[in-house]
Protein backbone atom coordinates (compact mmCIF):
# COMPACT_ATOMS: atom_id res chain seq x y z
CA UNK A 1 0.00 0.00 0.00
CA UNK A 2 2.71 2.45 0.98
CA UNK A 3 4.69 2.43 -2.18
CA UNK A 4 1.62 2.19 -4.49
CA UNK A 5 -0.03 5.52 -2.51
CA UNK A 6 3.67 7.24 -2.85
CA UNK A 7 4.58 6.27 -6.15
CA UNK A 8 0.96 8.03 -7.20
CA UNK A 9 1.94 11.29 -5.25
CA UNK A 10 5.48 11.57 -6.68
CA UNK A 11 4.15 10.56 -10.09
CA UNK A 12 0.48 11.88 -10.96
CA UNK A 13 0.05 14.58 -8.45
CA UNK A 14 3.37 16.48 -6.66
CA UNK A 15 5.84 17.29 -8.48
CA UNK A 16 8.83 16.69 -6.71
CA UNK A 17 12.45 17.20 -7.82
CA UNK A 18 14.10 14.48 -5.68
CA UNK A 19 11.13 11.75 -5.29
CA UNK A 20 13.66 9.23 -3.69
CA UNK A 21 14.01 11.87 -0.74
CA UNK A 22 10.17 12.20 0.10
CA UNK A 23 9.49 10.75 3.52
CA UNK A 24 5.92 8.97 4.52
CA UNK A 25 5.92 11.83 7.26
CA UNK A 26 6.69 15.25 4.73
CA UNK A 27 3.94 17.69 4.59
CA UNK A 28 2.08 16.83 1.09
CA UNK A 29 0.05 20.21 1.41
CA UNK A 30 3.16 22.35 1.94
CA UNK A 31 5.15 20.00 -1.03
CA UNK A 32 2.05 21.32 -3.72
CA UNK A 33 -1.09 19.01 -2.96
CA UNK A 34 -4.29 21.50 -4.24
CA UNK A 35 -8.15 20.91 -3.91
CA UNK A 36 -7.36 19.37 -7.01
CA UNK A 37 -5.02 16.63 -6.33
CA UNK A 38 -6.80 15.92 -3.21
CA UNK A 39 -9.92 14.85 -5.09
CA UNK A 40 -7.78 13.02 -8.06
CA UNK A 41 -5.77 11.25 -4.68
CA UNK A 42 -9.45 10.38 -3.03
CA UNK A 43 -10.11 8.67 -6.43
CA UNK A 44 -7.09 6.35 -6.78
CA UNK A 45 -7.18 5.59 -2.98
CA UNK A 46 -11.06 4.05 -2.99
CA UNK A 47 -10.48 2.60 -6.41
CA UNK A 48 -7.17 0.71 -6.17
CA UNK A 49 -8.03 -0.50 -1.93
CA UNK A 50 -11.79 -0.67 -2.52
CA UNK A 51 -12.67 1.84 0.11
CA UNK A 52 -14.97 4.92 0.81
CA UNK A 53 -13.43 7.70 2.41
CA UNK A 54 -15.96 10.00 3.81
CA UNK A 55 -16.24 13.62 2.51
CA UNK A 56 -16.59 15.23 5.82
CA UNK A 57 -13.12 13.53 6.73
CA UNK A 58 -11.34 15.08 4.15
CA UNK A 59 -9.10 17.01 5.97
CA UNK A 60 -5.65 17.81 7.01
CA UNK A 61 -5.38 15.48 10.00
CA UNK A 62 -5.98 12.16 7.20
CA UNK A 63 -3.93 14.20 4.00
CA UNK A 64 -1.25 15.92 5.53
CA UNK A 65 1.53 13.25 5.07
CA UNK A 66 1.52 9.36 3.72
CA UNK A 67 1.61 8.04 6.82
CA UNK A 68 -1.34 9.63 7.53
CA UNK A 69 -3.33 8.77 4.45
CA UNK A 70 -2.50 4.85 5.11
CA UNK A 71 -3.84 4.95 8.23
CA UNK A 72 -7.26 6.78 6.86
CA UNK A 73 -7.63 4.41 4.41
CA UNK A 74 -7.18 1.50 6.68
CA UNK A 75 -9.45 2.68 9.34
CA UNK A 76 -11.87 2.21 6.00
CA UNK A 77 -10.77 -1.27 5.18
Amino acid sequence: MHDQIKTFITQEIVQLENPDSFSSDDDLLAAGLDSMGIMRLIMFLEKTFGVTLPDNEIEPDNIQTLNRIIQWVERHR
